[in-house]
């Protein structure tokens, strides 16, 4: 799989401790009518926890410069800690974070998970969406690039 390129995004959502956040590279869209989205969470991340918990989650898709965030949130980053208190961030209407300065993002009601082996498939209904002018990271050949 690592000879497959592709996007990189933090996925957000939030329990009773606060926000939380995982780096993931299988994100895609799943439909058009309704706007449905995927991306697959390790069954053991309290990402995955808030997620199931909440019924929500935002996906953001993170600038070439912002390796730094997908790194944190991958928990290989000096000092890791899983929530946001040292990440810029916005929050978007449904009150989760959204990396700041990010290329994209989706803000997103939770439809269902399904088991996959050792993670689950999350489908999201987007509720809203946006897009920034940025070169996305890309993860190829386990390493990070930029597409321009």
């Amino acid at each position: 799989m690592a000879a497959v390129a592709a996007g990189v995004v933090v996925v957000s959502a939030r329990d009773a401790e606060g926000f939380r956040g995982l780096t993931a590279s299988s994100f895609t869209s799943a439909s058009l009518e309704p706007p449905l989205v995927l991306v697959c969470l390790d069954r053991l991340s309290r990402t995955r926890e808030a997620i199931a918990a909440s019924g929500a989650f935002n996906v953001s898709v993170l600038e070439r410069r912002q390796e730094f965030v997908a790194e944190r949130f991958a928990g290989r980053a000096p000092l890791v800690d899983p929530a946001w208190r040292a990440v810029p961030h916005e929050l978007g209407a449904n009150g989760l974070p959204l990396v700041a300065g990010c290329v994209a993002w989706f803000e997103c009601r939770l439809q269902v998970l399904h088991p996959a082996g050792d993670h689950d498939v999350a489908i999201g209904e987007v509720t809203d969406a946006g897009r920034r002018d940025g070169d996305p990271l890309v993860l190829w050949d386990r390493a990070f690039w930029g597409v321009a």
